[in-house]
């Protein structure tokens, strides 16, 4: 069986260009980066603005599990199923991170025949989009001490500064550091620490901004500590923003590459969704809809973190409306969350397939609370049984879910025709009554007691005194309104990342806010998440290699 990256090399690619004219830009607006990828000219989307939007569908999933769901690859292959169809379509994806894909998790270009080439560039450096939000994040940081190094006039308190530096890699020794050391020519010592660039709040301003204009404002508002009176200082106060918005001039405009089968792919941005707001960006979402009749676009991780993030914070800050939701998940994956152990989920366990299914099931009320139309998508595998598959047909129909089995690892798009149909009927005949789940009007408390019990399942909600301290000062600061980003493990409802299933009348313990007031969010970190991961015992990165010709093996 060939591996993905075989796979990718044999690809026959088109050059960018080509794939600009089928979506309908002028090469004008294109800014070639090789002959493959390109930048979009921000100006794109104004020469569009007049143009009608497309239907917007977003791709979800259920909890990750060691098993793989396959989210991007349904993704991909979906896009192109709706090419196949004379649909025409285009698919919206964040960038990888290089943390993830020298560590555990992959990369995040889709998997076999529905994959977003060239794959090695955009796993790997890709076009330095990452980069340029690393030394945006890191200049802010080396400002602040510089600041207090030469006199410190805004009278910041080195013990309140909670902007972190970043780097775009897994790595623990970093979480918590000393900086300054090395006597007065150094700076002042002080704590400090890193966290990986995706969970930055730079990444969720790229994402969240609607031009440059709009990038310069919320990065003027970053708050990065406090005066010894309380008083928050910005980045504004450190006439910062300039240079900031400067280095990201060139990453605030959306990438475009092609999958396997030449459908158009806008690419752009790349935050975390276990601890950020886990979207491509707003600008390269909103390009998309004015490029497609129908685009699709995903969020990461399961639905309880990505889709969520996806549905209260991008929809409600980009004024996005979503038409269909496509809920991804595999036989192997409830029989996981049904008790089997990861080397038996090739058997047939039915009895363990059904207690799994009450993961799925909270999913699909989840996002019924939203009010879009839910079509569920069984990515399938060699080893499903037909008496697997019936029930969780019978199962997601009897919940008002339309279903269909897809196979685009194997057949690309072709392998996702049957869904495309069911979307397109869904699309059709199904009307979004979108509403969000939580109103500005409500407390900070009150929508993470929302998100925990409506989403997650909790009995109840614990907030920690270091958080509450934080809750009080987000009143003083009048940031009561702004919608929240649940930070949380991936693999369970829960804060529990054990507690597999639909797990019943747990707490969820808030242990840590922050605000991110550039963004415009405030941060809820729940259970022992970490904003800076680190690396398995056996990282990825001891696998890629690359020969005397450049030819990259090992990348998945």
């Amino acid at each position: 069986m060939k591996t993905d990256i075989q796979i990718a090399q044999e690809a026959k690619l088109k050059p960018i260009t080509q794939i600009a004219e089928l979506a309908g830009i002028e090469l004008s607006m294109v800014e070639q980066y090789g002959q493959y990828k390109a930048k979009l000219s921000y100006a794109l989307l104004d020469q569009l603005k007049e143009k009608k939007n497309g239907k917007l569908v977003l791709v979800t999933a259920t909890n990750p599990t060691p098993a793989g769901e396959g989210k991007t690859t349904i993704t991909v292959g979906l896009g192109q199923a709706l090419c196949k169809i004379n649909k025409n379509a285009i698919i919206a994806l964040r960038e990888p991170s290089l943390g993830p894909c020298m560590g555990i998790k992959g990369g995040a270009a889709g998997g076999g025949y529905a994959q977003v080439v060239p794959m090695e560039d955009i796993n790997l450096h890709f076009t330095g989009d990452i980069h340029a939000i690393g030394a945006a994040n890191n200049l802010l940081a080396s400002m602040i001490d510089n600041h207090i190094h030469h006199g410190n006039t805004l009278g910041i308190d080195p013990r309140t500064i909670t902007w972190k530096r970043c780097v775009d890699l897994n790595d623990r020794a970093l979480r918590e550091i000393v900086v300054g050391l090395g006597g007065p020519v150094n700076g002042m010592p002080r704590q400090d620490g890193f966290m990986i660039t995706v969970a930055s709040e730079i990444m969720a301003i790229l994402c969240l901004a609607n031009d440059m204009m709009d990038l310069k404002e919320k990065i003027s508002n970053i708050i990065i500590g406090y005066t010894y009176t309380g008083e928050a200082v910005t980045a504004r106060d450190l006439n910062a923003e300039g240079a900031m918005t400067t280095l990201l001039k060139d990453a605030i405009k959306p990438n475009l590459v092609q999958t396997l089968e030449n459908t158009p792919v806008v690419m752009h941005g790349g935050p975390f969704a276990n601890i950020a707001h886990g979207c491509n960006s707003v600008i390269a979402t909103k390009l998309a809809l004015k490029l497609g009749d129908i685009v699709v676009t995903e969020a990461g991780f399961g639905a309880d973190l990505g889709a969520e993030k996806f549905l209260d914070i991008k929809c409600r800050k980009a004024g996005l409306k979503p038409d269909a939701v496509v809920l991804v998940t595999t036989v192997r994956a409830l029989k996981y969350n049904g008790g089997v152990a990861k080397e038996d989920l090739k058997e047939e366990h039915i009895d363990a397939l059904k207690d799994g299914f009450a993961n799925l099931e909270k999913h699909i009320e989840n996002l019924q609370k939203y009010g879009v139309p839910v079509v569920v998508t069984l990515n399938a595998f060699v080893t499903d049984t037909e008496e697997e598959i019936n029930f969780i047909r019978s199962a997601c129909e009897a919940r008002d879910c339309n279903f269909a089995v897809a196979n685009v690892w194997e057949k690309g798009g072709e392998g996702g025709i049957e869904l495309a149909q069911k979307l397109v009927d869904v699309l059709e005949h199904k009307t979004s009554e979108f509403k969000f789940l939580y109103e500005d009007h409500l407390s900070i408390e009150e929508k993470i007691t929302t998100i925990a019990k409506e989403i997650y399942g909790a009995k109840e909600v614990v907030i920690e005194p270091k958080a509450r301290k934080v809750l009080d000062k987000i009143n003083t600061l009048g940031l009561s309104h702004l919608p929240v980003c649940m930070a949380k493990n991936q693999y369970s409802l829960s804060d529990d990342p054990k507690a597999l299933g639909k797990p019943q009348g747990f707490t969820t313990t808030i242990r840590e806010i922050r605000i991110s007031a550039g963004a415009g969010f405030i941060v809820a970190l729940t259970g022992s998440v970490m904003t800076m991961p680190g690396l398995p015992k056996k990282p990825a990165a001891e696998l890629i290699d690359i020969n005397e010709k450049g030819v990259v093996t090992g990348l998945f």
